[in-house]
C-alpha cells in the first residue's frame, strides 16, 4: 500500500485541516498509508491523537509563532522526507505547497498540492508550486486565479471539499444558545462563523446588523471564531468589532462565542447563516450550513456561487453592500416558507455534489494518478 505524507504546517484546526480529516475518516486510509507531519503541539495534534491517525512532529516557526527562515524550513523538510520515506507528499496549504516544491523536486519525489486560498502570489512562489507533480484547487474559482497568476494549468485541477452529511444534517432546535446567551426564547439568531479577520467581512456585517435590529427587534447576532493572526492590523480590526458591537443600538445584539467545537449543533438552532467574506475560495461552513438545511445569505464572490445557487438555494449578495446585506437578513427574518425552502434546497445540493465520500474518493484518485506516473 503506498504510504502518502501530509504536511500541515499550522497547529490550527480551521477549514483545510478539517477538510482533510473529513476526507481521511472517508475511506482514503483504506486505500493509501497516511502519515500526518505537523506541530506537535495544538488543536490538530490533540485531535489526530484523539482520533488514532499517525502523525510525526514538524515544527517550522519559533515558540513566539514566526516561521523559522525558508531555508530552516527546507531543512527539516529534507530531514523529514529522509526519516518517513513517502511514496508520495501531499502539501495540505498553499504555504507548504510552496516550501516543500523545490524540495520534492530535487528529489524526483512526486508531489501534491493543495490549493485552499484564493491569495496573491509574486513568480518565486509560482515556480515553486510548478514542481509539484500535480495541484488541486478548491474551486473552479481558485483554480482560475492561479492560471492567472502564471501557475501550470495542466497540472492544476479542482477538488471540491467534502461534508459528513451524516454529521452535519437538518434537525430540530433544542434552544440551548439562547439559555447559553441568556436570550428569549422567542429571539431568532443570525450565525456568522469563521476566522476573525478583515477577509471575512464582519464589519460590513455589523454595518449591516444596525439596520436589522432597527425593524426587527427580536434578533441577536452571534459571531461565532477567533482571530489567529498576531499582526497590528489583524488586532485592530477585532478591536474595531468590538467596539462596533458596543453602540447603544447594537448592544446585547451582538455575541462573540469564539471558538466553539459544536458546530453542527449550532446549526440546528440557527434562523439563518450569513457569511459576508470579502473573498472565499470555497467556504466550508457554507458546505456545513447547507447540509445542515439552515438558510444562508453569503456574498457572491470566489468559489460561492459554486455550492450556493441564487436564488434557489441562496440569497447571494454583492460584498461590501450592507444595505442589500440587510435587506437580505430582513427579507428571510419575515419569510419562514422562504427560509424552510432554502434550506431544504441547501441540503439537496450538498447531498448532490458536496458528500465527504465523494471528496475522499476524488482525492484518492488523484493520488493514484500521481503514482501511476
Amino acid at each position: 500500500m503506498p504510504k502518502v505524507l501530509v504536511l500541515c504546517e499550522y497547529a490550527s484546526l480551521n477549514g483545510g485541516e478539517r477538510s482533510l480529516l473529513t476526507v481521511l475518516q472517508q475511506g482514503l486510509a483504506d486505500r493509501f498509508r497516511i502519515q500526518l507531519a505537523c506541530p506537535s503541539q495544538g488543536p490538530l495534534a490533540e485531535t489526530l491523537v484523539r482520533s488514532g491517525i499517525a502523525h510525526t512532529p514538524l515544527d517550522l516557526h519559533n515558540p513566539q509563532g514566526v516561521r523559522l527562515p525558508l531555508a530552516d524550513c527546507r531543512l527539516r523538510l529534507r530531514c523529514l522526507l529522509d526519516a518517513v520515506q513517502p511514496d508520495l507528499v501531499h502539501a495540505n496549504s498553499l504555504a507548504m505547497s510552496r516550501l516543500v516544491g523545490p524540495v520534492i523536486a530535487q528529489r524526483s519525489l512526486p508531489g501534491l498540492g493543495h490549493l485552499r486560498d484564493i491569495l496573491r502570489i509574486n513568480r518565486s512562489v509560482v515556480d515553486d508550486l510548478n514542481r509539484h507533480t500535480r495541484l488541486i484547487a478548491v474551486s473552479r474559482a481558485t483554480r482560475q486565479w492561479y492560471i492567472d497568476l502564471g501557475v501550470d494549468p495542466q497540472r492544476l485541477h479542482v477538488v471540491f471539499n467534502g461534508v459528513d452529511l451524516n454529521r452535519f444534517c437538518p434537525g430540530p432546535a433544542t434552544g440551548y444558545l439562547h439559555r447559553l446567551a441568556n436570550l428569549p426564547p422567542g429571539t431568532m439568531l443570525i450565525g456568522a462563523i469563521g476566522q476573525i479577520g478583515m477577509r471575512k467581512g464582519w464589519d460590513v456585517l455589523l454595518d449591516a446588523a444596525l439596520e436589522v435590529v432597527r425593524r426587527a427587534p427580536d434578533v441577536c447576532f452571534l459571531i461565532v471564531g477567533q482571530r489567529y493572526s498576531q499582526k497590528a492590523e489583524a488586532l485592530e480590526y477585532e478591536r474595531q468589532l468590538h467596539a462596533r458591537a458596543s453602540q447603544p443600538e447594537l448592544r446585547n445584539r451582538v455575541r462573540f462565542l469564539g471558538l466553539r467545537e459544536d458546530i453542527a449543533a449550532l446549526m440546528h438552532e440557527l434562523t439563518l447563516l450569513v457569511h459576508p467574506a470579502r473573498q472565499e475560495p470555497l467556504g466550508r461552513v457554507l458546505l456545513e450550513a447547507a447540509a445542515s438545511g439552515v438558510p444562508i445569505i453569503a456574498t457572491n464572490v470566489g468559489g460561492t456561487p459554486e455550492i450556493l445557487t441564487h436564488p434557489r438555494s441562496a440569497l447571494l449578495v454583492p460584498p461590501d453592500d450592507k444595505r442589500t446585506l440587510a435587506e437580505a437578513m430582513l427579507r428571510l427574518l419575515a419569510a419562514p416558507p422562504l427560509r424552510q425552502q432554502l434550506g431544504q434546497r441547501a441540503r439537496q445540493q450538498a447531498e448532490t455534489r458536496f458528500d465527504a465520500r465523494t471528496a475522499a474518493m476524488a482525492l484518492a484518485d488523484q493520488y493514484q494518478m500521481i503514482l501511476d506516473r
